[in-house]
């Protein structure tokens, strides 16, 4: 009998415990969701340059380079990065996986989250995000790509 009441208490301890974890922060998949084009690949946070400021410099001023496209289990994942100088100003995800409602959910949080993390370190070694271990994956090849091809110019 004692432990069919120790067993009930845990167990209702744990459901309590559930039920009060909160879900992700909104306010980030409202950044990425607001793409005009329904179903086109969406961009990165971060300030867009003008279109003059685009052009490619020599050693300083503004540039931009796209890395590989790299293909994951869910579909191919691409980046395009903005440097001013040698510091990474933009990034741009032109390609990531989208085909499903469940793939379009886990983007809407991991690639803000990858840009983000990308933006603070201003290089590839970044943390993977939770559940998004394909595009996590996918994104730090493409950046490092990028980033590689950078340092040849």
């Amino acid at each position: 009998m004692r432990r069919a009441v120790i067993t009930a208490s845990a167990t209702a301890a744990g459901v309590v415990l559930l039920l009060s974890l909160k879900p992700h922060d909104p306010s980030t998949a409202a950044a990425i969701s607001s793409s005009p084009v329904a179903g086109a690949p969406r961009s990165s946070a971060g300030p867009t340059p003008s279109p003059s400021a685009s052009s490619t410099a020599a050693s300083g001023g503004t540039r931009t380079v796209t890395g590989n496209a790299v293909n994951t289990r869910y579909g191919p994942v691409q980046v395009r990065v903005t440097f001013d100088g040698s510091t990474i100003s933009k990034i741009d995800v032109i390609q990531y996986p989208n085909r499903d409602r469940r793939d379009q959910e886990i983007n809407s949080y991991a690639v803000p989250e990858l840009n983000q993390e990308a933006m603070a370190a201003q290089n590839a070694h970044i943390d993977v995000v939770s559940g998004a271990t394909y595009t996590s994956d996918g994104y730090t090849r493409s950046l490092q790509s990028a980033l590689d091809r950078a340092a040849k110019k």
